[in-house]
């Protein structure tokens, strides 16, 4: 009760100011200030005493009125394809310990690959004051982000770069990932290969197969129409498409797959097949290592970490041009993908 008496902030329930902690450590507010943010100039002594009394006060920074000054938030906003994707949860992970790092909260949706969805996502973010934005696209149009960009809210795309605006992007390399996966199947004896990909207006799945087509053309082998498939990957989709590849007096003998979604449904449709297909991904999926699937594997944490990163140099006052970063895949054979052609 003593304690309490002292300070009788707590006595009335309200919370303890800087004034409170500087009148029990015996320094100046200033001195407290410097405590709180981090900042040097304070002895060892008088930073204990100040951690003291903060701790025995129980005092919390006040970040609304650092937002009041600064005019910043603190927080970031992500808008990603689909939460539920096992691809983005590792890039979101990476999103928010970055963010946490800065001191900044992570608030993330969903777009479920629907452009109007995006822009509105994208655009309640901008209304709540988010200091910046991480964006995986959904449109190929993202001119709306203008004024929002001109406002100071620092913006960069990832997976995928923006569209009708220059702007920061952190991609994997998806050309040179499908032409070394294609190209792997090419060097264990194929020559029939076909590839199954997403919709036709996500920059991913026309880096891909531009990278299946370039492997083949390396190789001096044709394409036929009907070895390349584009579209929704829904598994109904995936199952008609392979289905109609392994159809027919020529058969395809391996699939390069487009993603880790068009992966798991093709693993299942080749399964109860008893003539072997070889089978090499894009994207690493679980139990990949157990099922001894071969895969082109990009690193999604290593995405998301190196956007944040560029998302607060952005905020820390950088104003140099939009730079285009591309990771590199990195080709994992497990045995799919090391199947020698049957016919």
């Amino acid at each position: 009760m003593a304690e309490t008496a002292r300070h009788p902030a707590h006595r009335y329930g309200n919370r303890p100011t800087m004034k409170d902690v500087a009148a029990r450590a015996g320094v100046g507010l200033k001195t407290v200030s410097r405590v709180v943010n981090g900042e040097a100039g304070v002895t060892p002594d008088t930073e204990r005493r100040v951690q003291e009394a903060i701790e025995a006060l129980g005092f919390r920074r006040n970040d609304s009125a650092r937002v009041l000054r600064k005019g910043r938030t603190a927080s970031i906003g992500l808008v990603l394809e689909d939460l539920a994707d096992p691809f983005y949860g590792p890039l979101s992970r990476a999103v928010e310990e970055v963010a946490r790092a800065h001191g900044a909260l992570l608030i993330n949706g969903s777009s479920a690959e629907d452009p109007d969805r995006e822009q509105e996502l994208a655009l309640a973010l901008c209304a709540r004051r988010v200091d910046g934005l991480i964006v995986i696209p959904a449109g190929t149009d993202h001119r709306y982000l203008e004024p929002e960009i001109r406002a100071g809210i620092a913006t960069v795309f990832v997976d995928r770069p923006a569209g009708r605006i220059d702007a920061d992007v952190v991609l994997s390399d998806s050309f040179g990932g499908a032409r070394a996966g294609v190209a792997h199947l090419i060097a264990h004896g194929h020559r029939r290969i076909g590839f199954i990909g997403d919709q036709p207006r996500i920059h991913t799945a026309v880096e891909r197969l531009r990278g299946y087509r370039a492997a083949m053309e390396d190789a001096g082998l044709p394409v036929d129409d009907g070895w390349v498939s584009l579209g929704s990957t829904d598994p109904a989709r995936v199952r008609e498409a392979t289905a109609a590849m392994l159809a027919g007096p020529e058969p395809v003998t391996a699939i390069f797959a487009g993603n880790n979604r068009v992966t798991v449904t093709v693993v299942r449709e080749l399964a109860p097949r008893e003539r072997p297909v070889a089978l090499v991904g894009f994207d690493d999926i679980e139990l990949a290592d157990l099922l001894g699937i071969t895969v082109i594997a990009q690193d999604a944490a290593a995405l998301g970490r190196t956007a944040a990163e560029r998302l607060f140099r952005r905020l820390n006052g950088s104003d140099d041009a939009p730079a285009r970063i591309e990771l590199k895949t990195v080709l994992i054979p497990r045995g799919s993908g090391e199947i020698p052609p049957s016919s």
